[in-house]
């Protein structure tokens, strides 16, 4: 509401009234800036006094007052919020208020701040060609600027300063939807990707407050109990991830997210927003957001907006999964394949698959280069399809003509998959061609040296190797640990790469785990005893 009875004339207070005025006037909390550039005290006092019961929109002025264009260049840039700046154009110069102009719009590029300006000397600013050149938002005469004048001319400056800053925000905010879209789709890890969520939408609201992510169990189940995992949190709830909702939640909030659930559309309260969205995958999400104040029109808008390109980005990243999961178990499904003719447990590749991955992240490579090894150790021994059973399952000591029959099945999985173009399947036939090799030399096919072997090479030798002797064989039984690391200490250097048995023992409680986190059956009557230490 605005709230003024304006006089129709100005009146000019003595200078020494205008001394004692204050040169800037106490901020509110929420208020418009005005900045009064002019040399005449009095142009200062009287403008002040006329709009000193002003308001729009529930909000006051405060006023920052300049006698020069160096005063109004020093505040201007410490307040680049100002909406008003009643400028004279002569001052110390006969140009110095167009200066200040130029400086604002050119130099510190302002485009948002209305200026509006004030000559008693018409002359020295003719009206057609400093409104364009100095892009002014309005033209007064002193003479004719009266008080209603005043009046309607702060009004109509502060809308469209209001309509401007709103516009601008909109386009902030589509930035950062459109800048977070691109960030949130490149992730292909569900946490990551809910996470990365929270994180955009907190910037892009402004938000610093307390805020969860929740996810349902995205079965039609959900209308019966359903639970709501989450994911990824911040403030409060930064240590409740992986917890049940329930389990963290006061009974309030947990009735308002179930609402929110059940009739499928976001809610805003007085203090938090609850939103909802679904992907065509049937995956139904919750964020909830605590410690807001008041969501605007605008930031309704940006949230609908962003909600509707997480949820694209929802079906995007199930799609992703999906093959990828397709991919893995394809990838596993035909490493068992190798392993089951040679009566072995898939529990061996995946086993192996996983001391690869862990050496991997030891080692220091990416994240995305550990699982990509994980994947295709599976296939480290793929070549074993080609060999006769009779030699892969003989339980006695090979002869020199089976043992070189055997050591074939390394170069039979590298022909089998170097030809595609896959990233994936080739790192996969590297790994078959080289997990025999040994950092001595006196490794098959290709007797490679250290570093000749590539790193995947010496990963995979040293997980095969490992879980080998701590498997029953039909050849052998299991050995114990300590022979087991007797063993690898005694190799080291000369079968296996000397950095990675020392990062197995000093992280060997992992591979432990790891180890008794799937164990393998065998019908014992089959196992035959025997010393012979048989890595093929």
């Amino acid at each position: 509401m605005i709230e003024l009875q304006p006089s129709d004339e100005l009146f000019f207070a003595d200078e020494e009234a205008a001394a004692v005025t204050n040169d800037i006037m106490p901020i509110e909390k929420e208020c418009w800036k005005v900045l009064i550039v002019d040399d005449e005290h009095s142009v200062h006092a009287v403008t002040k006094l006329a709009l000193q019961n002003f308001k729009f929109e529930g909000k006051t002025l405060s006023f920052f007052s300049a006698y020069s264009a160096a005063d109004a260049k020093q505040l201007i840039q410490e307040n680049p919020d100002t909406a008003i700046v009643l400028l004279d154009v002569v001052m110390e110069t006969d140009d110095a208020g167009l200066e200040v102009a130029k400086f604002i719009r050119e130099e510190i590029k302002n485009p948002f701040v209305r200026i509006i300006l004030r000559t008693g000397q018409a002359g020295q600013a003719p009206e057609e060609r400093i409104v364009i050149d100095y892009d002014i938002n309005d033209y007064k005469e002193k003479t004719e600027l009266t008080a209603r004048k005043l009046f309607t001319t702060v009004v109509s400056s502060l809308r469209a300063f209001r309509d401007i800053i709103t516009i601008d925000a909109n386009r902030k905010g589509l930035e950062k939807i459109i800048e977070a879209s691109s960030t949130i789709f490149k992730m292909q890890s569900m946490t990551k990707f809910v996470s990365g969520v929270l994180t955009q939408l907190i910037a892009i609201l402004k938000l610093n407050k307390n805020s969860i992510y929740c996810r349902a169990s995205g079965f039609a189940a959900t209308k019966n109990n359903g639970e709501f995992l989450i994911l990824a949190a911040t403030g409060d709830y930064q240590n409740s991830i992986n917890k049940n909702i329930d389990e963290v939640a006061p009974f309030s909030l947990q009735e308002e997210l179930h609402q929110v659930f059940k009739t499928k559309q976001s809610s805003y309260f007085s203090d938090h927003f609850i939103g909802y969205f679904n992907s065509s995958s049937g995956s139904e999400s919750i964020i909830y957001l605590q410690g807001l104040n008041h969501l605007d029109d605008i930031q309704r808008d940006l949230i609908t907006v962003f909600l509707t390109n997480v949820s694209t980005g929802f079906d995007n990243l199930y799609l992703h999964q999906e093959l990828s999961n397709n991919q893995t178990e394809l990838l596993f499904t035909l490493g068992e394949i190798a392993e089951i003719r040679s009566q072995e447990t898939g529990c061996h590749v995946k086993r192996v698959a996983k001391y690869t991955k862990l050496l991997a992240l030891k080692y220091g490579l990416s994240p995305e280069e550990a699982e990509s090894l994980n994947l295709a150790s599976a296939m480290h021994d793929i070549g074993k399809l080609s060999i006769k059973d009779s030699i892969l399952n003989k339980p006695d000591k090979l002869t020199d003509e089976e043992f070189r029959i055997i050591k074939t099945h390394a170069i039979a999985g590298y022909q089998l998959l170097r030809t595609s173009s896959r990233k994936l399947l080739q790192t996969a036939a590297l790994i078959a061609l080289q997990h025999h090799e040994k950092y001595d030399g006196s490794g098959y096919p290709k007797g490679l040296k250290g570093e000749e072997i590539h790193i995947y090479g010496r990963i995979t030798a040293l997980a095969d190797v490992f879980d080998a002797l701590s498997s029953d064989r039909v050849y052998r039984r299991a050995w114990p640990l300590d022979k087991i690391l007797a063993y690898i200490k005694e190799q080291r250097g000369l079968h296996f790469d000397p950095q990675l048995v020392d990062i197995m023992f000093d992280n060997l409680e992992e591979f432990i785990e790891i180890r008794d986190s799937c164990l393998d059956t065998y019908d014992n009557s089959l196992l035959v005893d025997s010393t012979t230490c048989s890595l093929f």
